[in-house]
């Protein structure tokens, strides 16, 4: 528990040295989202957040309006984090599920400084570990703690569940932080629902043996998630293109329904430098 704490340590800092590099104003405006209890509505100026444009209203001809919100006093920040078997495919050392933990870490050590309240969801197929939003300190260490030591019981995945879990838990607009590797189906339903009540940030979290196998010859594999076995020749060409095509493919497809219902999407390779990306996404989440 001290070395994952102190690796936590180590990445927030590095993070923040970046963000007050490149960044004007209060860090808090990366988890305050665009605003938490709507106000008004008023004219699109030049320079307006898109994401403001209230589409109802402005489709009756009478010009562009966008939403105007008051923020909340009591801002929440909310991670679901997929804790499934097909999370810990990977390097034995880093697999999926190892550095899921670690993003969701320190972004929640950004989090207890920056926000009101914190709250965390994991999930398989059922629920695992729920820690209900709250304030201060106590609250988050106590998420870090639990992430740290949380051992799944089910090997499956349901992320319409977990989503849906969410949508009933949260009862006002929250910045929802999800992260998972999306192997799973009919999700995007509940996704879209999700992104239109509360502000979303969607994080895709994927290992190379899953986009390009090494050619080792016909082998077993093993899905960790329903238990089966099977061979596969891992040289052959069809094999392997139609791995890659399947993996872009979803991806793809998560990407540009994020891109749809205004969620920021970030893809992670679970075996890279993640660091970057995060500041990368705080950015995009400042302007």
């Amino acid at each position: 528990m001290d070395e994952f704490l102190a690796r936590l340590r180590n990445f927030d800092i590095r993070i923040r040295k970046a963000v007050n590099s490149q960044m004007r104003g209060s860090f808090r405006s990366v988890f305050k989202g665009t605003g938490l209890e709507f106000s008004d509505l008023r004219t699109y100026q030049y320079g307006d957040d898109v994401r403001a444009i209230d589409w109802n209203v402005s489709s009756k001809g009478h010009g562009t309006f966008v939403k105007v919100f008051r923020e909340e006093k009591d801002q929440t920040v909310f991670f679901m984090v997929d804790v499934s078997a097909s999370q810990q495919v990977g390097a034995r050392h880093r697999d999926k599920l190892k550095t899921t933990k670690e993003v969701c870490g320190v972004l929640a050590l950004s989090a207890i400084r920056e926000a009101s309240h914190v709250g965390m969801y994991c999930f398989s197929d059922q629920k695992e570990k729920y820690i209900k939003p709250g304030n201060g300190l106590k609250t988050g260490y106590q998420l870090i703690m639990n992430l740290f030591k949380l051992q799944p019981q089910s090997t499956r995945t349901s992320i319409a569940d977990a989503l849906l879990f969410t949508l009933n838990a949260l009862k006002r607009r929250s910045v929802v932080i999800l992260l998972s590797d999306f192997i799973d189906l009919s999700y995007e339903h509940n996704l879209k629902a999700l992104a239109k009540k509360h502000d979303l940030v969607v994080i895709h979290l994927y290992d190379q043996r899953e986009v390009k196998l090494p050619k080792l010859g016909i082998i077993p594999v093993h899905d960790t998630e329903t238990g089966r076995t099977v061979w596969v020749n891992t040289s052959s060409v069809s094999f392997r293109t139609e791995l890659h095509d399947t993996f872009r493919q979803n991806q793809v497809r998560l990407e540009r329904l994020c891109k749809q219902y205004n969620a920021n999407y970030l893809a992670l390779d679970s075996q890279e430098d993640f660091v970057p990306k995060l500041v990368e996404l705080f950015r995009v989440r400042k302007y």
